[in-house]
């Protein structure tokens, strides 16, 4: 039951938060609120409106919004810490992503068997 409140509340706090983070990486980038609804060929009354918490985008808005910017959907929506790798795995991952396929799958193998230790390590505890 804890685990199902937790992941609502991540949830919930990972949708609150991309209209702060929307407007932040907006200001970080040095962009208006009229600049980037032209770029993204939205009416800035409506970017206002995802800023605001009022609505939300659509996919093909958060991919537009994604490439003005210059920053993965997944930055967007779920900020630096919300997704992927660590950044100490991050070039780990990278480098593994330029293995032949065979390498990949000895690697996939590794992997799951670390995570089911590591999940089986988990319940056992709790």
């Amino acid at each position: 039951m804890k685990k199902t409140a937790t992941k609502v509340t991540t949830k919930m706090k990972t949708k609150s938060d991309f209209p702060q983070r929307l407007a932040a990486i907006r200001k970080e980038k040095g962009l208006t609120q009229q600049v980037l609804s032209e770029l993204i060929n939205v009416h800035v009354i409506q970017l206002r409106r995802y800023e605001s918490g009022a609505s939300q985008p659509t996919l093909d808005v958060i991919k537009r919004l994604a490439v003005a910017l210059s920053v993965s959907a997944d930055m967007l929506i779920f900020g630096e810490t919300g997704r992927g790798p660590d950044e100490e795995l991050r070039l780990q991952f990278e480098a593994v992503s330029r293995f032949a396929p065979e390498e990949k799958k000895v690697i996939k193998a590794l992997l799951e068997g670390m995570i089911l230790k590591h999940e089986a390590k988990r319940w056992s505890a709790a």
